[in-house]
């Protein structure tokens, strides 16, 4: 005990000064600055007896009780969480509403201006007719016409709602359920396999916005669709939109895809028919009847499927119907008339300027010609393509005023839609040597005046003939007709090439030709048409034509537009000399390079053409009704396998012109009978000269002088007969199978012409 109170009661050292006095000091719980945070007094507890208190800390199973406010504090907490949520959901739904304002408001920033949001008028029609009120061929983006609502059988805008917009009239442009339903069905085939917009949205994409797929685009398009649903009744959009949609193959509206695929009216197409064009509006390009019937009829099963779980239809009408649609039209663009109408479609600006309404082209084609010339270059081309080398082919013919009644571009248009009796340029060959002898006659030369024909030598340049054989001593109309290339040298030589090319510009050719030596032999470049046109004079008496296929335009409504005036008569050609040219082309069908050609009834005259290595083949011809000019050769102006003017050309234009005439009154070339009378006798008489056979290449002599014109003799005098257009071959032995010489001499010569 005395351990344990030692122990207790251990030593304390004595403090002395500061420490000792401190050595008491304490601070009381009211001493203390309140708020010290971890020094703050607990509450003083309520006093309890001593039994109670024993008890609770004797036994450790009783709790304390929770104190009243810490659940005041848990019930603020909760109170407190709730308010934040509401208060930040407010936030942002506020937020988002501001977003999508700004979004709306930015989308309508970039929309057209408000004034321009209108129906746009449908781009207009452009329809070609021929000279017998018939529709050749239709241009212009929407091909078709309105058609209301109310005309078209009742199946048919409900197989378009059917298959694209079946809540159509109960959404308000928009509908958030076909959107929902499209994004599941994309979801769950993993890609885009269904779209959600209605058929309002297709309507504004196609009047105000482009094809583009951006998110941009797709928001203007909605705020469209709104703004159309409150213009507009759903009547009316509907009508819109069948009027308006695309259908492949060119067809925009119901109306023109309906004469498109199956040659009639959008009011009469049957329900398979119009189950057809209700698919094509997914894809028309690919579905197309006419390229992919196949697809098409299997995507029209599909709309009648749909048409009838519509309720639009019932289940017996859809299998009724599967499998009807007949698909019997023409291939879009393959008729040779479609050369014609782009042609048209160069020369509309120039007429009434910029289209912005429907207009009615009248033409001067004649179909049934058109149908004919087509037919013409076709069988032509595929029975003898191969053996002669030759893929393509034109013709155009047009009456001696220049009217063009038929026009063939091409033997296919849907292959290649370059107009090679327009646009193409080539060589003509001697087609082009009419114009020299046109120009030598008016110098003062006759179809009979002698010329040489030998072998010729231009500082190194030696043209030659066709058969390379050489006949002396010739007539101008004999050199014609068999087509001698060394005589049209000497004459262009004779009268100059620059002399020559006038003329040829005088009658209509309008190419750049180029003055030389060679011109004689048509080594400048000219189209078809222009060369047709040229020889029209030859036709018609003398005067210069302008080539046109456009006689009115009138809008829908029957507003004339433009009506072609009458040419001012302008006379390029003399009758005497009319006379003349008609009277040695004539022979070129009788005995010449074109012997083939041939009229049964008709007095027909023309010249052969062949270009240099075979490569253009030509042959223009002409009665008094038509001047028809037919071009066979190349697209990249390779060599044909030695195809002539006198071959294909001359069966192409054989064949046209004898149907052509059928039934036609016969009537003779004006000025074909032409005469100049006995003043012209002695300047005839004087250029005959005895046929020589030259010794050698002859060189090219200066160009002569011209002699002036003389004036035609009386009307009464002599009319010009030709001579035999087969002269004897220049060689020094004695030849059996030479031809005759046309004359024995000058006396001969003279009473041949008086006196028979």
């Amino acid at each position: 005990m005395a351990w344990g109170r030692k122990k207790g009661g251990a030593r304390k050292e004595p403090l002395f000064g500061l420490p000792a006095a401190l050595a008491d000091l304490r601070l009381s719980p009211s001493d203390r600055i309140p708020g010290g945070g971890d020094d703050k007094p607990a509450k003083s507890k309520p006093k309890s007896n001593d039994k109670s208190t024993d008890k609770s800390s004797d036994s450790g199973s009783e709790k304390p009780r929770p104190s009243r406010s810490g659940s005041k504090r848990r019930s603020k907490s909760r109170g407190f969480g709730i308010g934040r949520l509401f208060y930040w959901t407010a936030v942002l739904g506020l937020w988002a509403g501001i977003a999508v304002i700004g979004v709306v408001v930015w989308v309508g920033a970039h929309l057209p201006p408000i004034q321009s949001l209108e129906i746009p008028k449908r781009p207009p029609t452009i329809q070609i007719v021929g000279i017998d009120g018939s529709v050749l061929a239709q241009r212009g983006e929407m091909a078709g016409a309105n058609i209301a609502l109310k005309d078209l059988p009742p199946y048919l805008p409900k197989a378009f709602i059917a298959i694209e917009d079946r809540r159509f009239y109960s959404h308000y442009g928009v509908d958030p359920v076909g959107i929902l339903r499209a994004a599941v069905t994309n979801l769950l085939h993993r890609g885009v396999s269904q779209g959600g917009s209605t058929l309002t949205q297709q309507l504004a994409k196609n009047l105000f916005l482009t094809q583009e797929r951006t998110m941009q685009r797709k928001l203007q398009e909605a705020e469209l669709a709104l703004w159309l649903e409150r213009k507009h009744s759903k009547n009316e959009i509907l009508e819109l939109y069948l009027n308006r949609v695309y259908f492949g193959s060119g067809a925009y509206g119901v109306e023109a895809a309906a004469q498109r695929y199956f040659g009639k009216s959008a009011k009469n197409v049957t329900l398979p028919e119009a189950a057809m064009l209700a698919g094509l509006v997914k894809s028309p390009s690919r579905l197309a009847p006419n390229r992919n019937p196949e697809g098409a009829e299997q995507r029209a099963q599909v709309v009648l499927a749909a048409m009838a779980d519509a309720k639009f239809i019932t289940e017996a009408q859809a299998k009724a119907s599967i499998g009807q649609p007949s698909i019997a039209v023409k291939p879009a663009g393959a008729g040779t008339v479609n050369y014609v109408a782009d042609w048209i479609g160069e020369v509309l600006d120039d007429l009434v300027g910029q289209i912005d309404q429907d207009i009615v082209v009248q033409t001067t084609i004649d179909p049934k010609l058109q149908n004919v010339a087509e037919a013409a270059i076709i069988d032509e081309l595929a029975a003898k393509s191969v053996k002669f080398n030759v893929s393509q082919g034109a013709l155009v013919a047009m009456t001696p005023d220049g009217a063009v009644r038929a026009m063939v571009g091409g033997r296919n248009y849907s292959e290649s839609q370059y107009n090679r009796a327009v646009t193409a340029k080539r060589q003509p060959g001697s087609a082009f040597k009419p114009f020299v002898y046109l120009t030598a006659v008016e110098a003062g030369l006759t179809p009979d005046t002698i010329r040489t024909d030998a072998p010729l030598d231009i500082k190194g340049w030696k043209p030659e003939n066709y058969t390379h054989e050489y006949f002396g001593s010739v007539t101008l109309t004999q050199a014609l007709a068999m087509s001698l290339n060394t005589v049209a040298v000497r004459l262009g030589v004779e009268v100059g090439a620059k002399n020559v090319v006038r003329t040829a510009h005088r009658l209509g050719i309008s190419s750049k030709l180029e003055p030389n030596v060679s011109i004689a032999l048509g080594t400048s470049e000219v189209s078809v048409i222009e060369l047709v046109g040229a020889y029209a004079p030859f036709a018609n008496g003398g005067y210069v034509v302008s080539p046109h296929v456009v006689t009115k335009i009138k809008t829908s409504s029957g507003k004339l537009l433009y009506d072609r005036p009458t040419d001012p008569p302008n006379q390029v050609i003399e009758p005497r000399y009319d006379s003349m040219m008609n009277s040695m082309m004539r022979e070129t069908l009788i005995s010449g390079t074109a012997r083939k050609a041939e009229i049964p009834g008709w007095t027909a005259a023309g010249k052969t053409g062949t270009s240099q290595d075979y490569r253009d083949a030509w042959f223009i011809g002409y009665t008094a009704k038509l001047v028809t000019g037919v071009w066979l050769g190349n697209d990249d102006n390779s060599p044909t396998k030695k195809a002539t003017g006198g071959g294909l050309p001359v069966e192409v234009w054989t064949r046209f012109m004898k149907a052509a005439h059928q039934g036609v009154p016969v009537a003779a070339i004006p000025n074909s009978q032409g005469s100049w009378g006995p003043a012209n006798l002695m300047q005839i008489s004087s250029q005959v000269t005895a046929p020589s056979a030259p010794a050698g290449p002859m060189q090219i002599q200066p160009p002569m002088q011209a002699p002036q014109p003389q004036p035609p003799g009386p009307s009464g005098g002599s009319y010009y007969r030709p001579p035999s257009p087969t002269p004897a071959r220049a060689a020094a032995p004695p030849n059996p199978n030479a031809r005759p010489e046309a004359a024995a001499g000058l006396d001969g010569w003279l009473a041949d012409r008086l006196f028979r």
